[in-house]
C-alpha cells in the first residue's frame, strides 16, 4: 500500500495512480471540485534555500515549466502548481487530470495490437505538435512513453503528460534511469544521463514504431539486470527491425482482407520519418519538435500539391472527343442554349417520336372521311382568309386614293390663292408652291 503524503495546504492526496523509477503520480483534489494529478519526485530537497544546488535547479526547471502553459496547447497537459511537500520535502508537480486511457492501455487487449494508419498519422501530428510547443520554450520532456500519453475522451485529442524528468538534475536523472521501467523508450544518450531535444525525438520514434508494428523496437522481456542491459545495448548498437514485416505479423485476424491490404500500405514518408527519429546519433535525428512537426506537415500534404497540366495535343483531343461521344454527352464547349442529353435518352425520345408518327398515320388512314372533311374545311378557311386580306387591301387603296384627291385639291386652292396675290402685289414667286408640292400639308 502506497504511503500517504500530505502534499501541501489546500491540496488533498487521494491516493497513488502509479509508481515508477522517476517518482509516483497521485490523484489530488484541491479545495473544491477540481481533480488534478500530482507528480511527486523520489529525491527529497531538505532545505528550501537557494544555497542548496538541488533546490536551485528545481526552481530553474519549474520556471521553464511555467512557460509551457503561457500559451495553451491542446496536446500538452496543463501545469497547475509545483512546490515541496509538507511531509518528506519531496518536489511535486500538480497537473490537470486527463480522463481517458493511455496508449499502453489502448494497445492492450481487448483493443487491437496495432493502430490504423489514420490514427497513427493523427497521433504523429498531435504528439509532434506537443513537442514543438515544449521545445519552443526550452523545455525537454525526457520521459516520453506509452503511459505518458493519454487519449482525452472529452476532446478526442492525445495529450502529453508527466514532466517529472524535466525538473531533475543530471545526477538525479542518471540515478533514476538505472531503475526506470521505461528503458524500452530511452534514447542511447540517456544511459549517460544526458537529455537533449533529440532525446525526445528518439522516444517519439519509439512510440510511432509501437503503434505501427504492435511492439517496441527492442522489447524488455523481464526486469532483470541482464535484460535491461541487453535493451540498452540494443538501443546503442542494434539495427531497428523491419516495420512492415512486424505490422503484417501483428495484423488483427478479425480485420477484413480489404482492410488488411489497405492497412499494409504504410506511406513511405512515414516509415522514413520513424527510422530517422531512431538514429543512434542525436545529430542524425530531427533537431527538435519544430523540425519534426514541419516534416510531418510537409509530407502529409505532399500528395495533394497542384501540378501544371500537360500540354494538349491533337491526338489527345481526338481521344477525349471520342470518349465524350461514346459516353453519350454533348461537348462541354457547345452552345449554352443547346440542351445536353445522354445518348440513351436521345434514342428513347426518337423511339417515342416514331411511335407517335406511326399511330397518327394509322389513325388518318383509318378515318379517310374525317380527313376529307378536314381538308375541305381547311380549304374554305384559306379562301375566307384570302378574301378578308383582299378586302383589306382594297379598302386601304381606296383610302389612299381619297387622300391623294384631297391633297391635290388643297394644292390647287393654294396655287390659285398665290396667283391671285401675285396679281395684286405684282410678284412672281413660285418657290412656295414647289415647296408645298414636296411637302403636302398634314
Amino acid at each position: 500500500m502506497s504511503k500517504v503524503f500530505t502534499i501541501t495546504d489546500g491540496l488533498e492526496n487521494m491516493g497513488a495512480l502509479r509508481t515508477g523509477g522517476q517518482g509516483s503520480v497521485y490523484k489530488g483534489r484541491r479545495i473544491g471540485p477540481i481533480i488534478s494529478a500530482v507528480k511527486i519526485l523520489p529525491t527529497p530537497i531538505h532545505t528550501e534555500s537557494t544555497d542548496d544546488k538541488n533546490y536551485r535547479n528545481f526552481l530553474n526547471e519549474v520556471e521553464k515549466l511555467k512557460k509551457v502553459n503561457e500559451v495553451p496547447n491542446p496536446n500538452v497537459v496543463k501545469i497547475l502548481n509545483s512546490g515541496i511537500t509538507e511531509s518528506g520535502s519531496f518536489p511535486f508537480i500538480e497537473m490537470e487530470f486527463i480522463e481517458g486511457p493511455d496508449l499502453g492501455e489502448l494497445l492492450a487487449e481487448p483493443h487491437d495490437k496495432i493502430f490504423t494508419l489514420k490514427e497513427v498519422v493523427k497521433l504523429a501530428d498531435q504528439l509532434s505538435c506537443a513537442l514543438a510547443h515544449c521545445h519552443g520554450v526550452g523545455v525537454k520532456h525526457g520521459d516520453i512513453k506509452s503511459n505518458n500519453i493519454k487519449f482525452n475522451v472529452h476532446s478526442g485529442n492525445y495529450v502529453l503528460l508527466d514532466f517529472g524528468l524535466s525538473i531533475m538534475s543530471d545526477e538525479q536523472r542518471r540515478s533514476s534511469m538505472r531503475h526506470a521501467g521505461a528503458i524500452e523508450f530511452m534514447a542511447p544518450e540517456q544511459n549517460e544521463g544526458k537529455m537533449e531535444f533529440q532525446t525526445d525525438v528518439y522516444s517519439y520514434g519509439v512510440i510511432l514504431y509501437e503503434l505501427i508494428t504492435g511492439t517496441v523496437p527492442f522489447p524488455l522481456h523481464d526486469n532483470g539486470e541482464t535484460s535491461r542491459n541487453t535493451v540498452m545495448l540494443a538501443h546503442m548498437e542494434s539495427p531497428v527491425p523491419d516495420m512492415l514485416k512486424l505490422r503484417k505479423q501483428n495484423m488483427p485476424k478479425d480485420w477484413p482482407q480489404k482492410q488488411r491490404d489497405r492497412e499494409m500500405r504504410v506511406p513511405a514518408w512515414l516509415l522514413a520519418l520513424v527510422y530517422k527519429c531512431l538514429e543512434k546519433k542525436p545529430e542524425n535525428r530531427y533537431a527538435n519538435g519544430d523540425e519534426l512537426h514541419d516534416a510531418i506537415i510537409e509530407n502529409s500534404i505532399a500528395d495533394i500539391r497542384w501540378e501544371e497540366p500537360a500540354e494538349v495535343t491533337p491526338t489527345v483531343t481526338e481521344q477525349e472527343a471520342k470518349a465524350v461521344v461514346d459516353a453519350g454527352y454533348v461537348n462541354n464547349e457547345a452552345d449554352s442554349n443547346m440542351m445536353q442529353i445522354s445518348k440513351p435518352v436521345f434514342w428513347g425520345l426518337m423511339l417515342l417520336l416514331i411511335g407517335f408518327m406511326s399511330f397518327t398515320g394509322y389513325a388518318l388512314f383509318k378515318n379517310k372521311s374525317g380527313q376529307t372533311d378536314m381538308v375541305a374545311k381547311l380549304r374554305a378557311d384559306s379562301i375566307r382568309v384570302a378574301d378578308s386580306l383582299n378586302n383589306e387591301n382594297n379598302k386601304a387603296l381606296a383610302e389612299q386614293q381619297q387622300k391623294d384627291r384631297r391633297d391635290s385639291a388643297i394644292r390647287a386652292s393654294i396655287r390659285a390663292d398665290i396667283e391671285k396675290r401675285k396679281k395684286e402685289m405684282g410678284e412672281a414667286d413660285t418657290s412656295t408652291v414647289d415647296s408645298l408640292q414636296e411637302q403636302p400639308p398634314q
